[in-house]
């Protein structure tokens, strides 16, 4: 049996490690479209990289082909869909001065985006 104080803990640790408990319901929406576009942005992010190498390293041909599989990412009818419907919530959650409106929104995007951004690399 579990002591009173290890149970409280656990449960206050389960709490923690779930941010996106307290959001709103376009919060909410805003963290799924993100876990959703995960896989694109992680190809874009790596794509960005590659073009500035090639750019560097003077491998015109190859800069020129990563750029045209960066445009074929982009002109993706589900991820322009998904990526509109973020405009879309970032307005409604934002309160117009460059926060959030509700703090919990602003954790919880927050928290996925590193968690994203460390699982891309």
């Amino acid at each position: 049996m579990i002591p009173g104080w290890a149970a409280r803990a656990a449960f206050a640790l389960v709490l923690a490690a779930t941010p996106a408990a307290a959001i709103t319901p376009e919060g909410r929406e805003f963290v799924e479209i993100l876990k959703q576009l995960e896989p694109v942005h992680c190809e874009k992010r790596k794509l960005r990289r590659e073009i500035t190498f090639a750019e560097v390293e003077k491998r015109d041909v190859d800069a020129k082909a990563l750029r045209k599989r960066f445009a074929d990412l982009n002109r993706d009818p589900e991820t322009t869909k998904l990526e509109k419907r973020l405009a879309v919530l970032e307005h409604r959650i934002s309160d117009g001065r460059g926060s959030a409106r509700d703090p919990e929104d602003l954790q919880a995007i927050s928290f996925q985006q590193r968690e994203a951004f460390y699982r891309c690399e």
